[in-house]
Order: structure tokens, then C-alpha cells, then sequence
């Protein structure tokens, strides 16, 4: 039997599930999931490995109208997506309107690749619900295959990947057969930063913070790690930090946690918190940081 093996972009709106998704396919918690919008930044790979197959699916941040330098670099990942891909899956969910960020809905139409248009979060639908968005996407955009799914359930995900196989182009693996991810640990350990921060804080605070990984040194038993949290005012230090401290131990102790579980061994972490004025806006901030080449 032909090896095949593509690439298969996710994307979409934000807070409509994508990142659910993709670890369901992967098998592995790669993209953090939180219910604020722009929680993923970065475009993430994840690796499903078969003996005939290899799927490299692509997490991407949320399509939105960009308010500094950093959301256009999110953007360009996005808009990246639709020309790299030998398949196409375009997440939307029960409560998303067609009309919702029409211009890249109408660049998703223009795609030369399949597309499928995936509708989340049915088990919070009724039949009827669903009949209605399945008639309102097929006129909306005929050429896609529409396939109704639950990504935290875990329903007709088998159906979605049993299609994307078939889709996908014969061809030599692209990465080797045994990795997950083109990411590195470091990352990882930045992005379980930045999920706590995103779940434990309010307002603007989780949006202009960005983590970078100091040290990370592995032994047989331990990994010792250190981590800066960069926000771009004071103000907005003091409250990482919080009143004696407490905000950001239980930032460092709910992180040990799932680093543990991720890594399967005992981690140490140290978090330090610095002011670098509106990294947000700056190419050289945004570059460190991995967001521009």
C-alpha cells in the first residue's frame, strides 16, 4: 500500500474550538485551551504517525482584525494556513454567524485544496439547530464537505480523520516517523505558563504578557527550570505578582502540575517577572519572541 502524508491547517474564528481538535486528533494536550479569545498565538504543529500515513495537522490563532504587531504576526500565520495545506479544516460552531470575518471566509473559498467545514459544539444543539446551520453552510459554501462534530466529546472525530486520510496526497513522510511536534520543550513550558496566566488573570493582563524560558536543565530524576513573565507596565507586574506573592505562586504551582504530567518527571520552576514596555508593538520584541522571522 502508497504511503500518504499532507498537511492539514486548522483554522477559523476564535473560541470556536480549533485547539480542541487538534489534540483530540494528536492524542496529546500540544495547544492550550482556554475559553478567552487569542489564546493561541503560534502556529503549532502535531504529528499523527501511521504505517502507511503521516498526518501534520497545524493549530493556528483565530482570524481577528489586528489591534498591534502582534495580531498581524498572528494573522499571518492564519493567512499562511490557506497555502500551505492539502487539506483544509474550517472550524466554526453552533452559535457562529456566516457572516462572522467574511473576508477570510471568502480567501477560505478560494482555496485550491478540499476543505472541510467542521460545525463544533453540536451536543449543545438540537436536531433542528443543526439541520438549519447544515442547509445555512452548504448555500453559504458549497464546495465544502460539512461534517458536524463535538471536539470535547469526542463525536464523529473518527469520521473527520477517517475522511482526512482518504484526502490525503501520496507521499514520503515529512518529518520522521517517531516525532510530535516541530516545537520545542522550551515551548511547551512557556505556552503551560501562559494557559495559567490566561485562566488566573482578567482583563488585559493575560493579552500583553509573553514567557520566556531562561534555563531548563534535565537530570535522571529532576528538570529545573526558570522562567521570565514579561508584561509591558508596572502596574501590570504588581498584579502578576499579586499581594505577598500569592498571584504568581499559584501561577508556579498550578504550571509544576501539568509540566509534571507533560514531562512525566518531578520539575522544579522559579518564575520572574520583568517590564519590557510594549514588547507588543516592537519587530525586535516580536522576533526574540518568535512571532516574525
Amino acid at each position: 500500500m502508497a504511503h500518504k502524508a499532507g498537511f492539514v491547517n486548522i483554522i477559523g474564528n476564535p473560541n470556536v474550538g480549533k485547539s480542541t481538535l487538534m489534540n483530540v486528533f494528536v492524542g496529546e494536550k500540544l495547544s492550550i485551551i482556554t475559553s478567552k479569545s487569542q489564546t493561541t498565538r503560534h502556529r503549532i504543529l502535531g504529528i499523527v504517525n501511521g504505517e502507511d500515513f503521516q498526518i501534520v495537522y497545524s493549530d493556528t490563532p483565530g482570524v481577528i482584525k489586528p489591534a498591534y504587531k502582534l495580531q498581524e504576526s498572528m494573522l499571518s500565520f492564519s493567512k499562511s494556513a490557506l497555502s500551505d495545506a492539502d487539506v483544509l479544516l474550517y472550524v466554526t460552531d453552533i452559535y457562529e454567524k456566516s457572516d462572522k470575518n467574511a473576508e477570510f471566509l471568502s480567501m477560505v473559498k478560494q482555496a485550491q485544496v478540499p476543505v472541510l467545514l467542521i460545525i463544533n459544539k453540536i451536543d449543545q444543539s438540537t436536531p433542528e439547530q443543526l439541520d438549519e446551520l447544515v442547509d445555512m453552510w452548504h448555500n453559504e459554501f458549497p464546495n465544502a464537505e460539512i461534517i458536524p462534530t463535538s471536539a470535547i466529546k469526542s463525536f464523529n472525530t473518527e469520521n473527520i480523520f477517517n475522511r482526512i486520510l482518504e484526502l490525503l496526497p501520496e507521499s514520503e513522510p515529512f518529518y520522521p516517523k517517531d516525532a510530535l511536534t516541530d516545537k520545542t520543550e522550551r515551548f511547551f513550558v512557556q505556552e503551560i505558563i501562559r494557559e495559567k496566566i490566561l485562566k488566573y488573570y482578567k482583563k488585559e493582563i493575560p493579552y500583553a504578557t509573553e514567557i520566556e524560558v531562561e534555563e531548563f536543565k534535565e537530570d535522571a530524576k529532576m528538570i529545573r527550570m526558570r522562567a521570565i513573565i514579561y508584561v509591558e507596565r508596572e502596574t501590570q507586574k504588581g498584579i502578576i505578582i499579586g499581594h505577598k506573592g500569592i498571584a504568581i505562586k499559584k501561577v508556579g504551582v498550578e504550571s509544576r502540575k501539568d509540566l509534571e504530567q507533560f514531562f512525566d518527571k518531578q520539575v522544579h520552576i522559579e518564575l520572574f517577572v520583568k517590564v519590557r514596555k510594549d514588547w507588543r508593538n516592537k519587530e525586535d520584541d516580536l522576533r526574540q519572541f518568535g512571532y516574525q522571522n
